[in-house]
């Protein structure tokens, strides 16, 4: 089933590649698959072009600690940080705080 859906959000963009919506429902796409590898490279486009409120950050670093880039999980844990205060959303704040202190 995972693979029709990835196939789906795969076509959408090849008319708007720029949609971040597509982008972020590809990234989860890739997360229930296990296709760790092409979630990060979907979720480094999507943060390049949406304003995020801190999810797409923590999926992206739980991807990062998957495959043993500790230093890029650290950067972005922090970054989900910033975005999650900015948003106003103190609980992913502790959540990463607690992620990052762990690392």
């Amino acid at each position: 089933m995972s693979t029709a859906r990835i196939d789906i959000f795969k076509q959408m963009l090849v008319s708007d590649p720029i949609n971040s919506a597509i982008l972020f429902g590809l990234a989860k796409e890739y997360e229930k698959s296990g296709q760790t590898e092409e979630m990060i490279e979907t979720l480094e486009r999507y943060l390049a072009i949406a304003d995020d409120e801190g999810n797409a950050f923590g999926m992206l670093a739980r991807a990062y600690e998957q495959t043993n880039q500790r230093d890029k999980a650290r950067e972005t844990y922090g970054r989900g940080i910033d975005a999650a205060t900015a948003h106003g959303h103190p609980s992913m704040v502790e959540e990463y705080r607690l992620m990052l202190a762990e690392l």
